[in-house]
């Protein structure tokens, strides 16, 4: 089997499972992303925090004039702290708390995106108390289905998410009635890991139907947020470790109709950071049973939910071996049936100590990891290359 290139003396004498992060492949990324914005000077990109909010990966990607995008008051600490600057932060979520609202206002960010008439009312009372005006920018629920798995889709009438289009006119005029609030633009956000482009052509082409609606009333449109959710290749890290930002870029390049001079704002988190973590896990046992063959690693949904979550695919490779293939499930030691990482796996085989790393796991990973069966959070080491 083809495997990363991993520093595995390194690991040996370090207690497993912990978190492996590439920065160089972080920092080709972050360049590649960089050279789409060069040729775009009204792009923005927003990184959402929610992926990995490691300290260490804030920063690398705050040292590169990046924004920050948070769904929570401590995401807005948490970027503020690793040195993104308040102007590039911009707070969604559809339960913002009055606590949460009244430090962000404080700390002057640049937009809050609000989901509902309600959290609009709000923050126009809680910017009135302050004695301020808040930017913000109305996330409008396109009614888009992305092809991706059912529960990270997002742009759904049935989701949560955002103020149904149909309702946009309505909140508009709210917002721009009340007296603390300040309209600045649209935003959108239809789901996660997607990878068929198609699906960011249909909210182009949602974008456009909303502007041109918005143009013939006479009302100002603002800048547009297209929100983020780029996927990459859990299948193939090896030879597609980078994301296709490119088409990514260009679909939005080609089909968004837009007045000249609009800032169009871009939210990706998973395709920044997932490819450059990696858990590294030891085998503890390998139990041969009447059907399967398992190989038990120290590593368990508490460091990776994924997996168990939404029967999400990561690619396991036995750093430790060259021997032939042998077909396993891969299985962590929490007492719950999910905490499978992989089934049926053609891996080198596997012996009581060998060291595996479950890879693409940059996103979602340590930003989710729990206390489930009283495990300790996994501890992270980084690669400078």
């Amino acid at each position: 089997m083809l495997k990363g290139d991993f520093p595995v003396e390194r690991f040996r004498d370090i207690p497993t499972p912990f978190y492996y992060y590439d920065l160089p492949l972080l920092r080709r990324t972050l360049d590649v992303v960089q050279r789409q914005l060069d040729r775009n000077p009204t792009y923005r990109v927003h990184y959402a925090i929610k992926a990995n909010f490691n300290p260490r990966i804030l920063a690398e990607i705050a040292a590169r004039g990046f924004g920050a995008d948070c769904v929570s008051g401590a995401e807005v600490r948490a970027a503020l702290a690793a040195g993104f600057p308040p102007e590039g932060i911009v707070f969604a979520g559809v339960g913002k708390s009055d606590a949460e609202i009244r430090f962000a206002l404080q700390q002057g960010i640049a937009r809050f995106n609000v989901e509902s008439a309600a959290e609009l009312e709000v923050i126009d009372e809680i910017a009135g108390t302050l004695g301020c005006v808040a930017p913000v920018s109305l996330r409008i629920n396109p009614d888009i289905g992305a092809h991706t798995h059912a529960g990270i889709t997002t742009g759904l009438a049935e989701n949560k998410f955002g103020i149904n289009y149909e309702q946009m006119d309505e909140v508009m005029d709210l917002s721009l009635s009340l007296p603390h609030v300040r309209y600045c633009g649209l935003h959108f956000h239809i789901g996660s890991q997607i990878l068929d482009m198609m699906d960011y052509v249909a909210l182009c082409n949602r974008i456009n139907e909303l502007v041109l609606r918005l143009q013939r009333a006479g009302r100002r449109v603002g800048d547009i947020n297209v929100g983020g959710g780029l996927g990459i290749n859990y299948q193939h890290p090896n030879h597609l470790p980078i994301a296709d930002f490119e088409g990514w870029f260009e679909v939005f390049r080609k089909h968004l109709r837009l007045p000249e001079g609009t800032e169009v704002h871009f939210e990706p988190g998973r395709s920044l950071v997932a490819p450059c973590g990696t858990l590294i896990a030891r085998v503890l046992y390998v139990k041969q049973g009447t059907r399967k063959q398992f190989a038990i690693i120290d590593g368990s949904m508490t460091e990776l939910v994924r997996p168990a979550m939404y029967k999400a695919y990561h690619r396991v490779e036995n750093l430790s071996s060259d021997e032939p293939e042998e077909v396993y499930d891969v299985v962590g030691p929490v007492c719950e049936s999910s905490d499978v990482f992989v089934k049926e796996a053609s891996i080198d085989r596997c012996r009581r100590g060998d060291l595996m790393a479950i890879r693409s796991a940059g996103a979602y990973g340590e930003s989710m990891a729990s206390h489930y069966n009283c495990h300790p959070l996994p501890d992270c080491f980084f690669f400078e290359g």
